[in-house]
């Protein structure tokens, strides 16, 4: 494994930079600029690069959609939510209609969030793509079709010329696909989840988005342990906050930076990236948990470093 690249970041419904949200951010970098000059766009460059990411950047507003480079000449997704719409003009720009792709998808599962892009993934529309979709719910393939029927959209599943194969995984067994050794593990969430452990070239990815955790479940917690250990990445739920997770939204299927930070510190894995945001959170609102999850890590460090980030579209993880 070569890169992870994330498409899409956001949990439940993807959101948009609101204009008073441009707004603030521009007063923000005016107001800290004042009294400088810029003589060029490199200066002016420098500044920006300066600035802190809620102010300079965004985390985006796309729900979840993860791309795994292998080196491979074929393409591994995680989930299909609505950030697969802009891999998907990235694809096409990259080999146009007339140059069939392959494409593996591993879903943690069918709600809407996550699979909300396939009816705008243009691949799928083109005939000679193949789209290998797996996952181990038995109704992947129903919901897939089911949100293209009418009423809900005007393209039916039927039209998609692509050739699309459904493939069912269970948890606990390994699978080697697209050079890649795949295992799963069911997680607590409505309706389950499965989180995922690629490995390949010495390197182990976590893909483990909607996962609420019982804290006083200890072979539970033992049981993800595992899964994690000595994982170069974990790609984590942290859409609440502890108190969130274990008293309001309680049984709502997600966890919190807090349980990331202390999974991953017991597992050894080397990188914990914050994911799967609450939609109701700004960029400085994510700027801030981040912060507050680096200074979490550092309190309770015993061994190595855990590297924290927090995931945004376009965000590139080399390993």
């Amino acid at each position: 494994m070569k890169r992870i690249r994330f498409w899409g970041t956001r949990g439940s419904l993807p959101i948009a930079l609101t204009a008073s949200g441009v707004r603030h951010k521009l007063m923000h970098a005016l107001r800290s600029a004042a009294g400088r000059s810029f003589t060029s766009d490199d200066e002016l460059a420098a500044y920006v690069d300066g600035l802190a990411w809620h102010v300079s950047g965004t985390y985006g507003g796309h729900t979840s959609c993860v791309e795994i480079e292998t080196g491979g000449t074929e393409y591994i997704l995680c989930d299909l939510g609505s950030g697969l719409r802009p891999f998907g003009q990235q694809v096409m720009a990259r080999h146009g209609p007339a140059s069939p792709q392959t494409y593996h998808v591993f879903m943690s599962h069918v709600h809407w969030d996550h699979i909300m892009g396939f009816p705008f993934f243009t691949p799928a529309y083109i005939p000679g793509n193949h789209i290998r979709i797996y996952g181990a719910h038995a109704v992947l393939e129903e919901a897939l079709r089911r949100q293209q029927a009418a009423p809900s959209f005007p393209v039916d599943f039927s039209i998609l010329g692509a050739d699309i194969e459904f493939v069912r995984l269970e948890p606990g067994r390994r699978y080697d696909i697209a050079g890649l050794s795949v295992s799963l593990m069911r997680q607590r969430h409505g309706g389950d989840s499965y989180g995922y452990r690629f490995t390949s070239g010495g390197k182990t990815v976590i893909y483990s988005t909607d996962s609420e955790h019982a804290l006083n479940d200890l072979s539970e917690t033992n049981a993800f342990v595992d899964f994690f250990r000595d994982a170069d990445v974990v790609i984590f739920d942290a859409m609440y906050s502890l108190a969130d997770a274990i008293s309001v939204k309680a049984d709502w299927g997600h966890s919190s930076n807090i349980v990331g930070v202390e999974l991953c510190q017991m597992a050894g894995a080397r990188h914990l990236c914050l994911f799967h945001h609450e939609p109701a959170h700004n960029d400085e609102a994510l700027d801030r948990i981040l912060s507050e999850t680096r200074r979490l890590e550092a309190i309770t460090r015993t061994g190595q470093p855990l590297l924290v980030t927090a995931a945004y579209d376009g965000m590139e993880i080399d390993l």
